[in-house]
């Protein structure tokens, strides 16, 4: 993907690269943040995905626990979705070497992309309206996928 170096070099050639990468706090508080947005849709993922697969909270109507924890997700997603391009800019040219952040990009795209068209449009119906295996399954490749893009993104320090 050579067409789309210059990108790259271009990002750390920006203001935004420089008061990132010169502050001694700035990546690891956005590190920090990072983590802690992906924590938060983790644990709220986690407790829906576990109620579809019948694990816990059986009483607990689906959709109705779907959108007690919707502020919740939604929040941990924006925290990951603004401070994961800042986290980019800071470390553009190592990132475009490293298969784990492309690893991570082509789960991330495909998490969101799972989650918005069909996840959220399935936990919202009634229990009655979401069988058994329709759920399982949703719940299995919503946390593979995420749990995935948790784990490409740790790797990307380790691995090249």
């Amino acid at each position: 993907m050579p067409a789309i170096y210059p990108f790259f070099e271009w990002c750390e050639k920006t203001t935004l690269y420089s008061l990132i990468a010169n502050h001694e706090a700035g990546y690891p508080a956005l590190e920090t943040l990072h983590l802690f947005g992906l924590t938060l849709l983790l644990g709220t993922l986690l407790i829906l995905c576990l109620r579809l697969l019948g694990v816990m909270l059986p009483k607990q109507p689906v959709a109705e626990l779907a959108s007690d924890l919707n502020p919740y997700q939604t929040a941990g997603l924006w925290l990951m979705l603004i401070t994961g391009p800042l986290m980019f800019v800071a470390t553009a040219i190592r990132c475009y070497g490293n298969t784990s952040f492309w690893v991570k990009m082509i789960l991330l795209i495909s998490a969101l992309i799972f989650h918005f068209v069909y996840f959220r449009k399935l936990v919202r119906r009634d229990d009655a309206n979401i069988s058994s295996g329709a759920g399982k399954l949703a719940a299995a490749v919503t946390l593979a996928l995420w749990f995935g893009v948790g784990l490409a993104g740790r790797s990307i320090g380790f691995f090249g």
